[in-house]
């Protein structure tokens, strides 16, 4: 298996937080957020400590670091440290924190833009409905 680097294990666990699947989450002071997060694909558990993305998925966020460790329960003692740390420097807003869960663009359908030409979507429109009667 090849090595990532470290954006794309950035990239890769900004992913997995999105989609809801991080263990735990804690927002802290200055829209940052630690987070605890088993990736599937690899098996490896990380801490993951970021701000948050205003790129779109451009780049990663600010401040963005992790610690990468062999076993969930590993990384588990490492999230409560660094929890700990947060806590006791004043630093935590909210443990168990969903806030901008989903905000990083990680793929999927385009959405419309506001300023499209058409109300409608071309895919869910009938053709043999006509706002014209015969």
């Amino acid at each position: 298996m090849q090595e990532r680097s470290e954006e794309q294990i950035v990239s890769r666990l900004l992913e997995l937080e999105n989609q809801g699947q991080a263990e735990r989450r804690a927002q802290l002071s200055g829209e940052r957020y630690l987070s605890l997060i088993q990736d599937p694909d690899s098996g490896r558990a990380y801490v993951f400590r970021h701000g948050i993305d205003n790129t779109e998925g451009a780049e990663p966020p600010p401040e963005s670091e992790f610690y990468e460790y062999p076993t969930s329960e590993t990384a588990a003692q490492a999230y409560d440290q660094l929890l700990n740390e947060s806590k006791a420097a004043g630093e935590l807003v909210e443990d168990d924190s969903t806030e901008d869960v989903g905000d990083f663009e990680a793929g999927g359908a385009e959405v419309r833009d506001l300023y499209a030409d058409m109300d409608e979507d071309e895919l869910t429109q009938d053709s043999t409905i006509s706002e014209e009667a015969p």
